[in-house]
């Protein structure tokens, strides 16, 4: 969501600007643009849709200078416009925002009333007139930025360039992330490290509230009280920040295709070298433990419903689920004995880290299940477990989700342990049995032309159900989302249970019902809500093993044949078909894969 880019360069700075805002592609956009300072003047070029129109304005247009902003923007505030792309410019003033200014209102009548009256729909051009009108009253370009700051209520991530001023950019964090990176001469500031890396491996992460005045010559950094800060450069791993499709045609088909290399990776990283062990931080100990909260958003979510089955069933801990935006406001009763567990991808979801901020004073121990170990949420927590994944491009996670299953897993049979439900041969056995996981999926993986014939069917449906029972229901909740997300047909994931309480009535000869059903303890009960859907002519898709595919016997429209999985953990082998299936139907609409419309990979705002 939104991405910015700024660069205190010896180069030009436009063709850099679009490159880091080309690795900022990922978090999802509608319009884009850049502004830049040259010999003293202030200029910018902006274009809706892809970054591709913004470069071909380039060619005819050209903006030469060596100091520069640039952005991506998912709308919030007006269409996808070009008046309402950024930077925005006020006289002497261009900013790039990431964020909601939640007075703009307030501030728009006010200035107006001076006589600085708005363009654009967009609560950021507010921002910018605040800065032209101070530096109109006499301010200086820092201290009209610093004015203007202590104004805006709401989350942000700003970058303020001015006419005049070749050698100078503010920086500011309030809610959303921002980096500040550090060249031989010249310095840089990029929505994450990714955007970066080809510039630099030496970041500064600003803090909640910081703001910063960038020289070439270096970084002054203020926190929310204007006290200057020492916030700690870091050096981030140049390979780790890599993004390249790698012969594949979308980045989401090679992020499906790396899931049995990164749950490896995973497994090796939790996992003692015997294999039959915990490799856990001390800090991990359940034994006093009397409750765990999970949060989070969209998939991620997902996840910790999966996971709420397994230390309920596995550790006997009990597990509360929330939707990390409603967290909040329902006023939750936390035990000062229980633990907040947060899970997020990037590691800065909005919501997420609300609620985590919410948490922090009303709970034992707040841990997160991120993939990004440097992310807001990440140094925000009392204790951090990567999930290992590597950078995820695609918006519709797949290979994230997975790791997330899997450190969830790990944590619930650390629980277990804690709390004397699994001694060490128990642990052995569930170990070895994550071990094989990633074999498994392999084998799941090879079913991609099976599916992709199958999804040439699904392509034409207007509305599709997904059933699962126990662990697959969120499973079925997460194959409805996946197909949703990217192929943009109607989908629902539900309880098989809850069918005949009002989904069968939508049933019928086109209405496609995929069913998640491995040879378990729920399987003949699966079965007969499956029979349900096809006495109604239902579609039915069942993706089970062998001995389940064969249980069930005929009258399935298809199967896919998956290799039978330990009970427990086979939710992270049934998301292989759900991913591949929602990947193929999209590939047969002809959607966009790996950006689809209206999302973002990274969602800063609430």
């Amino acid at each position: 969501m939104c991405g910015i880019v700024g660069v205190l360069g010896n180069h030009e700075a436009a063709p850099l600007l679009v490159e880091a805002l080309k690795r900022l592609e990922y978090r999802g956009y509608d319009s884009a643009g850049i502004a830049t300072v040259n010999a003293g003047r202030l200029d910018r070029r902006r274009a809706v849709g892809k970054l591709v129109n913004l470069s071909d304005m380039l060619v005819h247009q050209p903006l030469a200078g060596k100091s520069g902003i640039g952005h991506t923007r998912w709308a919030t505030h007006g269409a996808a416009t070009v008046t309402n792309a950024h930077p925005h410019r006020a006289g002497p003033v261009a900013v790039v925002h990431n964020g909601i200014i939640e007075n703009f209102r307030e501030l728009r009548e006010e200035l107006a009333a001076a006589g600085y009256v708005q363009e654009s729909e967009t609560d950021t051009e507010t921002i910018a007139l605040l800065a032209q009108l101070h530096m109109d009253r006499g301010a200086t370009p820092v201290e009209a930025a610093r004015q203007t700051l202590h104004r805006l209520q709401g989350a942000f991530a700003l970058c303020f360039l001015f006419d005049g001023q070749d050698d100078l950019m503010i920086a500011a964090r309030k809610g959303s992330p921002l980096a500040i990176g550090h060249g031989k001469g010249e310095m840089f500031v990029g929505s994450d490290a990714i955007a970066l890396a080809p510039l630099t491996d030496r970041i500064t992460y600003l803090e909640e509230g910081d703001w910063a005045i960038l020289t070439r010559q270096g970084a002054e950094i203020f926190d929310a009280h204007d006290r200057r800060a020492n916030r700690a450069e870091t050096r981030i791993q140049i390979e780790a920040t890599r993004i390249e499709k790698a012969g594949f045609k979308h980045f989401m088909a090679k992020e499906i295709a790396e899931q049995p290399v990164v749950i490896a990776d995973a497994l090796k990283h939790y996992i003692g070298t015997d294999g039959t062990s915990l490799n856990l931080p001390p800090e991990v100990d359940f034994a006093t433990v009397d409750r765990i909260t999970m949060v989070a958003c969209g998939t991620a979510s997902y996840a910790c419903h999966v996971a709420k089955y397994w230390f309920e069933q596995i550790a006997g801990l009990p597990a509360e689920i929330d939707i990390a935006s409603e967290f909040r406001y329902r006023e939750p009763p936390l035990s000062p004995t229980s633990w907040a567990l947060f899970v997020s991808q990037s590691g800065e979801t909005a919501d997420t880290l609300a609620a985590l901020r919410y948490a922090k004073d009303h709970v034992a121990k707040t841990v997160s299940v991120v993939n990004v170990p440097t992310s807001s949420i990440a140094r925000e927590s009392d204790l951090s477990l990567p999930i290992l994944a590597g950078v995820e491009v695609g918006v519709a996670s797949t290979k994230a989700f997975t790791c997330q299953l899997t450190v969830l897993a790990l944590l619930a049979l650390k629980a277990a342990v804690d709390r004397g439900r699994l001694d060490a041969a128990g642990l052995a056995t569930h170990l070895s049995a994550l071990r094989n996981l990633p074999g498994l999926m392999n084998h799941a993986l090879s079913l991609s032309q099976a599916i992709a014939d199958i999804a040439e069917e699904l392509a034409e449906a207007q509305d599709i159900l997904f059933l699962g029972r126990g662990a697959m229901y969120p499973m079925a909740l997460e194959g409805a989302l996946k197909l949703k997300e990217i192929s943009y047909i109607h989908a629902e994931g539900y309880a098989s249970g809850e069918l005949k309480h009002g989904p069968i009535a939508l049933i019928d000869a086109r209405v496609p019902v995929i069913v998640m059903a491995p040879r378990d303890a729920l399987f003949e009960k699966t079965v007969s809500n499956m029979q349900e859907v096809m006495a109604r002519h239902g579609k039915v898709l069942l993706i089970s093993d062998a001995q389940g595919v064969a249980e069930a016997g005929s009258g399935t429209w298809a199967t896919l044949t998956l290799p039978e999985a330990p009970p427990a953990f086979a939710p992270i082998l049934y998301a292989v078909p759900a991913q591949l299936l929602a990947y193929h139907t999209a590939i047969a609409k002809g959607t966009d894969v790996d950006q689809p419309r209206n999302l973002a990979k990274s969602v800063t705002v609430e």
